[in-house]
């Protein structure tokens, strides 16, 4: 039997694509890239001081993804939003959310609660700041308040193919987050309240529909945009 070199060193599980793969994601989904918006191999691995093979692998799993969209010309470019885009991803994130959020109402525990409620207290504080630069940490705030109940679901199959909707749906969320500001709407925490009750009453029926009216208002808000740009 061949002795294994004592001197390797433990390798991580996880490659520098996969935290090229993880950085993008976390990109996409906070909406820090525009839709629309051009994106290349060369300034992305300089960037992310990576070489530009990880970059490269990455944005073929997110492209998979539909996260991202090759061109005729070879570059890779977010999604433009269009109201038939718009139409499609509220419809299929009201099915899956709405019933990861029913079925999260019946598996609540105090300390679930608690943790939900401590998530939303950050959200509100940074939010009545006013400060246009929170505007990552409160699209951070957001998904971990979701996230935090949809993984109480007791399902392993909806929490990723949801996280999936929001990477699509990331730029989308920010352009709302300014859609918003521009019309000076404040009202967005008391759907996080009605959530939050409901989940604490255990009443799944309500949590749903919280949760529809809480996602439904930047997509019906971005719609009622793209209506007056004349954006089909």
């Amino acid at each position: 039997m061949v002795e294994i070199a004592v001197g390797l060193a433990p390798v991580g599980r996880d490659t520098v694509q996969d935290r090229v793969y993880s950085e993008l994601r976390r990109a996409l989904i906070g909406g820090l890239f525009a839709p629309g918006q051009v994106l290349t191999i060369r300034q992305l691995a300089d960037a992310l001081l990576t070489s530009t093979m990880p970059v490269r692998e990455a944005l073929g799993r997110l492209i998979a993804e539909q996260a991202l969209e090759a061109l005729p010309n070879r570059s890779i470019r977010v999604p433009l939003v269009t109201l038939d885009r718009i139409e499609d991803l509220l419809r299929t994130r009201v099915l899956l959310e709405g019933e990861a959020m029913e079925l999260a109402a019946q598996r609540m525990t105090p300390r679930l609660l608690d943790s939900i409620r401590t998530i939303m207290a950050e959200w509100e504080e940074m939010r009545l700041g006013g400060d246009p630069e929170t505007v990552d940490r409160e699209v951070t705030l957001n998904h971990a308040f979701h996230f935090e109940i949809y993984r109480a679901c007791g399902s392993t199959i909806l929490p990723p193919m949801i996280e999936s909707l929001w990477l699509q749906s990331g730029p989308f969320t920010r352009a709302a987050i300014y859609a918003f500001a521009e019309a000076g709407a404040q009202d967005a925490a008391r759907f996080h309240h009605d959530i939050l009750n409901a989940l604490a009453a255990g009443d799944g029926v309500a949590a749903r529909a919280a949760l529809v009216a809480d996602i439904s208002r930047p997509f019906a808000y971005l719609r009622e945009k793209l209506g007056k740009e004349g954006v089909a």
